[in-house]
């Protein structure tokens, strides 16, 4: 299947002309898209397109293997994603709002078409997996890894947090005390927190800093796009995933307020019920969540 799934999508590249349109296309990130095409360029030993700032262009052993390889891939594809017969399976799945809107709806939506059913649970970490313990849910992608009996873990994503800001507070910090005692530079901003506990803060600052943020709490919101969204307004700092704050960053709605040597990782996990018996669309569930989880973007 890794053969197929190159050159599926090198025909797709190929046919839009495009390393964006084909990665939108195929429902997988822009540098899982390259990575895939380089990676069948070493193989063949050639090139297969040439670069442009607008796109990208077939050389002649790209437009070459292109003829050779669509009709039977094509077919292939056709009898792999053949549609199942028969009603289909409901499997319970939750997750925070903006990991299922961003994450997991993206890599469960093929599995729509082949007999699954998808029932999403929107909600904190450890209420869903209160859930799960109890069988009110079949899996949960989980920013923690609670330790509940009966309940197991497996890794997806290690994701990078940066500490964020509005260039209006970025610019009240003092420079030469950030460098000296960053908490303390910090101190007097707000903060915008995903929850009660300040959990994402709390995690930063304990990292970072040695402990708990002093700062006020302007805001508590349990969705990190409205997070983002709250800090780009100006009503607080905070810390969210690099993948998220990176195009606000890049666009100069936010800044970058802290820099650190070693950048604070945290695992995204898929939880699901030790022993349990599952049914044929929990695992596929299951199985499309590993396997997208190693084209989701890692900062």
């Amino acid at each position: 299947m890794q053969e197929l799934d190159l050159l599926h999508t090198f025909l797709e590249v190929h046919r839009a002309g495009s390393i964006t349109a084909a990665a939108a296309r195929l429902g997988i990130s822009q540098p899982s898209v390259s990575e895939r095409i380089a990676r069948l360029e070493t193989e063949l030993g050639t090139p297969l397109f040439t670069r442009s700032v607008r796109g990208v262009t077939p050389t002649a052993a790209g437009d070459a293997l292109a003829a050779r390889v669509s009709a039977p891939v094509d077919r292939l594809r056709e009898v792999w994603t053949v549609p199942e017969v028969g009603p289909a399976e409901t499997v319970r799945v939750g997750g925070a709002s903006d990991v299922v809107a961003a994450r997991v709806v993206p890599a469960l939506a093929p599995l729509t078409g082949r007999g699954v059913r998808v029932e999403f649970t929107l909600g904190l970490a450890h209420d869903l997996l209160a859930l799960l313990a109890g069988g009110g849910l079949d899996v949960v992608v989980s920013s923690v890894r609670t330790p509940i009996r009966g309940i197991r873990y497996r890794g997806l994503v290690d994701e990078e947090f940066v500490l964020v800001g509005a260039p209006s507070l970025a610019g009240t910090i003092d420079r030469h005390r950030l460098a000296a005692d960053p908490a303390e530079a910090l101190r007097h901003l707000p903060l915008v927190a995903y929850d009660a506990d300040l959990s994402i803060v709390r995690r930063y600052w304990r990292s970072q800093f040695g402990h708990r943020p002093a700062n006020t709490v302007a805001m508590i919101v349990p969705d990190l796009r409205a997070v983002l969204a709250a800090v780009i307004a100006g009503a607080g700092i905070s810390a969210l995933p690099r993948y998220l704050a990176e195009p606000a960053i890049g666009a100069g709605t936010v800044e970058l307020l802290h820099r650190s040597a070693e950048a604070p990782i945290n695992t995204l996990h898929l939880a699901i019920r030790a022993g349990a018996s599952r049914g044929a669309a929990a695992t596929r569930v299951i199985d499309a969540l590993v396997e997208r989880a190693r084209d989701w973007d890692v900062f």
